[in-house]
C-alpha cells in the first residue's frame, strides 16, 4: 500500500476540468481534490476526512472511484496501491429521552 510520504506530487497546476462536480453530496470539484493531494493528502481517508468526499447521502457509492482515480493518476500509482477507506455507518446522536420511551413501550 502506499505510505511514501515524500512523493513530489510535482506542484498543482489547474486544469480545464478543474470545475467538474465529482461528489454531488458535497458539492466537491476535481479540482479541490487535485489542489488537496498536492497539499499533502496522499491516502482516500486523508482525503475523505479532508473534503469530505464520499460522506454525503450516497456514502461514495457515486464518487468513490472517481476520487480514487484521480488520487491515483496524480500520484502515478494504480488503483489497486491505494489503500481502501473503511466504511462506517452514518451515525447520529440519540437522546437517551427516545430510547427510554422506547423501553416504555417494549413493557406495555
Amino acid at each position: 500500500m502506499l505510505q511514501d510520504r515524500t512523493k513530489n506530487t510535482g506542484g498543482f497546476s489547474p486544469a480545464p476540468d478543474d470545475g467538474l462536480i465529482i461528489c454531488r453530496c458535497e458539492e466537491i470539484t476535481k479540482g479541490e481534490i487535485r489542489r488537496a493531494i498536492q497539499d499533502g493528502l496522499l491516502t482516500l481517508t486523508e482525503l475523505r476526512r479532508f473534503l469530505r468526499a464520499g460522506m454525503g447521502l450516497c456514502q461514495g457509492q457515486t464518487c468513490g472511484r472517481l476520487v480514487k482515480s484521480i488520487l491515483a493518476r496524480e500520484l502515478g500509482v494504480p488503483p489497486a496501491a491505494l489503500e481502501p477507506v473503511v466504511s462506517r455507518a452514518p451515525v447520529r446522536p440519540v437522546e437517551m429521552q427516545v430510547l427510554a420511551r422506547d423501553q416504555e413501550i417494549d413493557h406495555d
